[in-house]
């Protein structure tokens, strides 16, 4: 069973995503949250599996309630809900410690897609906003007369940094691909130094755009 809490200053979103997880079996709705206070507080009471929080919330914004539910319960996942299809707000999310970033007019089976997807640490994105992402990607390429960086990275490294984007630790990935954890981590920083990235969630991002992971 798969244990959430809704965060959307609109009841009628609420109660329209919990009628949603109500349908699907695995699911259990713990407690719902007005703005991202109470979603932070209804984290640290209850101990969900998953957060799904709104963006655009009063006294707190989804952002800011992901980053200190992420610091007091890192165990939680948390999905944000956005109307906006844009890189700034995905990578912000990620940052904050989002792992799904979800689409408000997305399909009910994206929806649950997402809580699925992160309560098993990996990460979700609509795919309208992969699309989107790869495309920008493209264009940026085209428009500087730049190579990508990706054709730097041995086969080894593509194989890690689909899996660091898929959530996995130093530990799983060395266990995985039975190395060292330090030779995984060097790889790790391999990688970064190799596509100027300075972060996981700047790594998670990249992975999206290059179609690594969707």
């Amino acid at each position: 069973m798969i244990r959430v809490i809704l965060a959307d200053d609109h009841s009628v979103m609420r109660h329209g995503l919990r009628l949603i997880l109500e349908q699907h079996e695995g699911f259990e709705v713990l407690g719902e949250a007005r703005d991202g206070r109470e979603a932070v507080n209804l984290a640290e009471a209850l101990h969900p599996d998953v957060a799904v929080l709104d963006i655009t919330m009063p006294n707190l914004n989804g952002i800011e309630a992901a980053r200190q539910i992420s610091q007091k319960e890192p165990r939680v996942a948390i999905v944000v809900l956005s109307m906006h299809a844009d890189e700034g707000y995905v990578l912000r999310a990620l940052k904050a410690g989002a792992r799904g970033y979800l689409l408000k007019e997305s399909p009910e089976a994206d929806f649950i897609s997402a809580i699925r997807s992160v309560s098993e640490g990996k990460a979700f994105f609509s795919p309208a906003v992969s699309r989107l992402l790869v495309e920008d990607y493209v264009r940026q390429l085209q428009d500087k007369d730049i190579e990508d960086s990706y054709q730097l990275l041995t086969a080894r490294e593509c194989e890690i940094l689909q899996l660091i984007a898929e959530g996995k630790s130093n530990k799983d990935i060395a266990n995985m691909l039975n190395l060292s954890v330090y030779t995984v981590e060097t790889h790790r920083g391999n990688i970064l130094e190799k596509l100027n990235l300075h972060s996981v969630p700047e790594l998670i991002l990249y992975a999206v755009r290059k179609g690594v992971i969707s």
